[in-house]
């Protein structure tokens, strides 16, 4: 029995897949992966803030989800009875509760925690499939009530607060944003702390603790989004990015058995997640966003058992050697050691920035480096320019000319033919308030501290346009991240690709560098297609090679193993 007290879209649309009602034949086949638990009327489960013992299957009495909804408020969600289940994506991975959980009336129950609960998915797979459609719903529903996670105070528009906002969004993590300047509740924050304005922005995580304009890792750590690498553990591979390829590897390496562990620098989905919207994907014919596709993959990693340690950034690559033989170890930026038997370079590639001088002054508030509803809501209404010719500038010009009143897109080339897809092409032909301009380029950006006024720019004719302009967005393509392999003799072509198949023979694959057990996928790697098909089609295709690589070197792969150090 379930008692819906509060609602949103999807709580309506999806109740039956959000809320499922066990048989006793499910409760019967679940059961085998949990613990007997029973608690008291008016006990509190589990805070929102503290991590969950696991997903709670009721088998009589009420338990209450409630989110809190500022203060000192809570919000009831909704009211499990028996053959419910309480948890969400949270109870996947051992992450912090985003809601409060508490027992209404004498509740008996089983307890099945996060490792368990994987297995479930694996071994139940019809059961699991309805297991997992609930988590990732009520994830949802959380995201969209946004009365979960943690609250931002801060000016808005400010470079900080976006960056906050914007890191949150990408991690799939509910939060809050408050107007420190118009939002009553945010200036009884700021008063309740004492926070000096100049401060702002501030972060309140659910466990109570306030944050002085945090960096992005840490506020992961405040929130439980990261924890501690052990550096005692030997995983089959490391896997450096969760873009596309980095995913893709994650999945495929984890559902065959291998220990796995991802790093990014900052968030999961690398330049696809910021697509608003992907067309020509196979198996989606009415699109998706990039977002939601990442999200899928990062989600379904996580289900094998993926250990995600995002954001941290991977550094110095090496090699070490103790009773377990030769591994590659990596020194993170938090200097943090990760041992692993082979390593997956899925590190991609980094924005371009445009040659104007004054540049930085403007990025984080006005310059922009992708389209999301975020950006959006920034500009509505207004005039923007956006810069590039490629398939990423082609769907962001299509997704803010639905919010803004003119886009004007430069080209530097003569037009967009040699470089966008023709289906975008024919889409910005059709909407009104997209302007092309060929053979143009940006030359100057005038404005007062971060706020960009107005943009000018130059037509190769020698023509000069002024235009009042907020907000720029530029798609003008990507170097290869490769400057934190510096020293570790991998090699690379002329532009900083990592060249890969060089030292092809019978015992060496085509996507391996010049190092043994090294591998490189995705747009960081010379020669691949800038494509996320193409990105997860290698995904899928190293783990065959690192599978060859483990047998070649005789390591028997399997569950992470406690190193003994030397």
């Amino acid at each position: 029995m379930v008692e819906i007290m509060s609602l949103s879209a999807t709580y309506v649309t999806r109740h039956d897949q959000m809320f499922p009602t066990l048989s006793s034949d499910d409760i019967a086949r679940m059961r085998r992966f949990g613990m007997a638990a029973t608690f008291a009327a008016g006990e509190r489960i589990v805070r929102a803030g503290d991590v969950a013992p696991g997903l709670i299957v009721i088998v009589s009495g009420k338990v209450e989800i409630t989110q809190d909804v500022g203060g000192d408020r809570h919000e009831t969600i909704i009211v499990h009875g028996p053959g419910s289940f309480a948890g969400e994506l949270a109870q996947l991975s051992e992450r912090p509760s985003l809601v409060t959980t508490k027992a209404i009336e004498p509740v008996d129950a089983f307890v099945i925690p996060s490792r368990r609960l994987r297995d479930l998915m694996v071994q139940e797979a019809s059961l699991g499939e309805r297991v997992m459609r609930a988590l990732i719903l009520r994830r949802v529903g959380l995201l969209e009530s946004g009365g979960s996670g943690p609250i931002i105070v801060g000016h808005q528009g400010s470079g900080d607060l976006l960056r906050l906002q914007g890191f949150l969004t990408r991690s799939g993590h509910p939060h809050r944003v408050l107007d420190a300047d118009t939002d009553p509740c945010a200036k009884t924050l700021v008063e309740r702390f004492q926070v000096d304005p100049h401060h702002l922005p501030i972060v309140l995580c659910p466990d109570g603790k306030i944050l002085l304009n945090p960096g992005d890792r840490e506020l992961a750590r405040c929130i439980g989004l990261v924890k501690p690498i052990d550096n005692s553990k030997l995983y089959d591979v490391a896997i450096i990015g969760a873009g596309p390829a980095g995913l893709a590897a994650a999945v495929y390496a984890a559902s065959e058995g291998l220990s796995v562990i991802v790093l990014d620098c900052r968030a999961f989905g690398g330049q696809a997640g910021a697509s608003a919207r992907i067309e020509n994907y196979l198996g989606f014919p009415t699109g998706i966003s990039g977002m939601a596709l990442m999200a899928r993959a990062y989600n379904q990693a996580q289900k094998f058992g993926v250990e995600m340690v995002i954001p941290n950034e991977a550094g110095h690559l090496g090699v070490a050697a103790d009773v377990a033989g030769k591994h590659y170890h990596l020194r993170t930026s938090s200097d943090e050691i990760v041992n692993a038997r082979a390593v997956i370079v899925a590190s991609g590639a980094r924005y371009r920035r445009l040659d104007v001088a004054n540049l930085a002054q403007f990025e984080g508030t006005s310059v922009h480096y992708w389209a999301s509803p975020i950006e959006a809501r920034l500009c509505g209404g207004q005039e923007v320019a956006l810069v590039g010719a490629g398939n990423s500038a082609g769907q962001a010009a299509v997704f803010l000319a639905g919010h803004v009143k003119t886009v004007w897109l430069l080209v530097r080339g003569a037009g967009l033919e040699s470089s966008m897809s023709r289906y975008l092409i024919e889409r910005i032909e059709a909407q009104p308030n997209i302007k092309v301009l060929p053979e143009t380029t940006v030359i100057a950006l005038d404005g007062q501290g971060e706020n960009l006024e107005s943009v000018r720019w130059r037509s190769r004719q020698g023509e000069e346009g002024t235009c009042p302009i907020r907000h720029l967005f530029l798609f003008i393509g990507a170097d290869p991240n490769t400057d934190w392999l510096a020293g570790s003799d991998i090699a690379l072509d002329e532009k900083g690709f990592i060249r890969t198949g060089i030292t092809a023979g019978p015992e060496r694959h085509l996507l391996e560098t010049s190092r043994s057990g090294i591998f490189a996928i995705g747009d960081v790697r010379s020669g691949s297609v800038k494509r996320v098909a193409a990105a997860v089609g290698e995904g899928a295709q190293v783990v065959a090679a690192l599978h060859a690589y483990l047998a070649r070197e005789g390591q028997a792969p399997g569950v992470s193993q406690t190193m003994r150090m030397t």
